[in-house]
């Protein structure tokens, strides 16, 4: 399999070796200062670039009739324009928060609890993610899509980054050092609390699981989660 790597950065570097690791071909790895030469000849994209490059990526891939995998994250207001265009061009798309196989399980997880706990009002719901100095957005996208899960199970509506009212969720943000991704879910009430966490020991499980979903898109059509990859549904 041919891929072309639209971001060249850690994560880049990291998916690089693991794809030819699994006998993959790297045709394209492209920075803010190359072009796209070379995307034409790949089967597939992976994108893990940032925020304000992420939809003109996707976008030449779709053009170039080439799938795309993206773990960019912070450019989602324009995701229906990406869908659309996917429609249009009879394209294969999936993005996620993160690709890390763990964390889908985690996804799942924190659903399942959702729809228990939304049966007890005794309790709240609160969230924690620390990530590396270095990560622009902020919650993370993986902290939106918990919260998502949560709110689609339950009856909270809305998460903030400020103190929580009514039926908010508290999401607080830490950025310290090199930590990869940590993310806590806490139900918490008079008596007891109950926790779930996700904690990531590098950045070779989030790199792993977007090679695997680049593996499983070829040949298809549609934009696609990780729950499709994974079998989760």
């Amino acid at each position: 399999m041919k891929i072309a790597l639209l971001g060249y950065g850690k994560m880049g570097q990291v998916i690089e070796r693991i794809a030819l690791e699994r006998g993959h071909e790297i045709v394209l790895k492209k920075d803010e200062n190359n072009t796209y030469e070379g995307l034409s000849d790949a089967d597939v994209a992976i994108d893990f670039s940032i925020p304000t490059a992420a939809v003109n990526n996707i976008s030449n891939c779709f053009n170039a009739h080439v799938p795309v995998i993206s773990g960019t994250t912070g450019w989602l207001e324009h995701f229906d324009e990406m869908v659309a265009l996917c429609a249009e061009k009879n394209g294969a798309f999936i993005s996620s928060s993160n690709f890390s196989l763990g964390v889908n399980i985690f996804f799942e997880l924190n659903e399942y609890l959702a729809k228990m706990m939304s049966k007890l009002d005794s309790y709240s719901v609160e969230m924690e993610e620390i990530h590396h100095t270095q990560k622009l957005d902020a919650p993370s996208g993986t902290a939106i899509s918990l919260a998502k899960g949560i709110i689609e199970n339950s009856n909270f509506t809305n998460w903030t980054l400020d103190n929580p009212k009514g039926t908010e969720i508290h999401i607080e943000t830490k950025r310290i050092g090199t930590v990869p991704g940590t993310h806590t879910v806490t139900y918490n009430s008079a008596v007891d609390a109950i926790e779930i966490k996700h904690t990531a020991h590098n950045r070779e499980g989030f790199a792993l699981g977007a090679v695997i979903a680049a593996e499983w898109i070829i040949g298809k059509h549609g934009v696609f989660t990780m729950k499709d990859v994974l079998n989760l549904k």
